[in-house]
């Protein structure tokens, strides 16, 4: 993680507005909502460890995750108990630190209304001692009050150059053997969560033990179906031969890739794609929309492939 602000990757709006509050120690209470793997957490992080040094990081700092308890009495309770203590401004090496602490709510969206009504009160009585900082990855689920009372932050997924560079920043420090083709696949596999890149990128290290990492190894541990598959299955619904097709669906299943990643691949494909109508694109779009919230529910796989193909089948073979 970044120790401090300035390691931040690609957030440069909120690293600005972070430094400007750093260098005159007052803090407006934060919400900061975006993708995750984003640096939301990353960048309080370092921002509390810049303000308050190592050793007062601990006294000051409040960090309330989901896994924790956040129920409306741990609001009333803990979080106002942590409110109400006074802080210091001096800090043990002699630099200025600002005298107030720091109440991190992370994924705050999961926290119910009521408790999040608990907080609007607190959030204005204790302004002296205490800033808040509520993350989350829906800014929709949290309720207006408290978004009016906090500087709203988006961050944006990573762009693919920035990912780029921070894996091969983790690589040369890890040491790891990685092909330029696979990292700039890791990105793509990614979408813009620069710990999903990073975590993939530590399975495939594991697996290869010291070996270099190829395309082909990330494919299969990021669990993405291969472009050959993918094209396969579109030109044996373009052949019109619903036998084979009931073979390769079945194929598909057994060799365990999940079909709701299949939905997003074909979606691209058919999008991308120049062979067909716009109307042939809509009506399988659609379908593939349909078919994704079916498995959402919990449908079963095999069925909902079949019925996906059947449809993509007949709008290929109808003209």
């Amino acid at each position: 993680r970044p120790k401090n602000v300035d390691e931040v990757a690609f957030q440069d709006e909120v690293v600005a507005v972070l430094k400007k509050s750093l260098e005159g120690a007052d803090l407006p209470n934060l919400l900061f909502y975006g993708p995750p793997g984003t640096g939301k957490t990353s960048t309080i992080l370092a921002a509390a460890r810049e303000l308050y040094g190592p050793e007062l990081f601990r006294q000051r700092v409040l960090e309330l995750n989901a896994s924790d308890e956040r129920g409306i009495q741990v609001i009333r309770e803990k979080v106002k108990a942590f409110a109400q203590l006074t802080a210091s401004g001096s800090r043990s090496d002699g630099k200025v630190c600002p005298p107030f602490k720091i109440v991190i709510l992370d994924e705050a969206d999961s926290m119910t209304s009521a408790a999040q009504a608990a907080l609007r009160r607190t959030m204005e009585k204790e302004s002296k001692t205490t800033r808040f900082c509520l993350i989350c990855n829906y800014i929709s689920r949290i309720i207006e009050p408290l978004t009016s009372r906090c500087s709203k932050f988006r961050f944006k997924p990573l762009s693919d150059k920035i990912q780029q560079q921070r894996l091969l920043d983790v690589s040369e420090k890890e040491h790891v053997k990685i092909s330029s083709e696979a990292v700039s696949y890791l990105v793509k596999v990614s979408e813009g969560d620069l710990r999903k890149a990073i975590t993939f990128l530590q399975s495939a290290t594991r697996l290869m033990g010291g070996k270099e990492i190829t395309e082909k190894i990330v494919t299969e541990i990021a669990g993405v179906i291969p472009k050959e598959t993918t094209d396969e299955l579109l030109s044996v619904c373009q052949g019109g031969s619903f036998e084979k097709l009931e073979t390769l669906a079945k194929d598909l299943i057994n060799e365990g890739y999940a079909v709701a990643q299949l939905v997003n691949q074909l979606h691209d494909a058919v999008v991308e794609s120049k062979d067909y109508s716009d109307k042939q694109k809509s009506v399988i779009v659609e379908k593939l929309a349909d078919v994704d919230k079916c498995l959402a529910d919990g449908a079963d796989e095999y069925l909902q492939l079949m019925s996906l193909c059947a449809l993509v089948m007949q709008q290929l073979t109808q003209n």
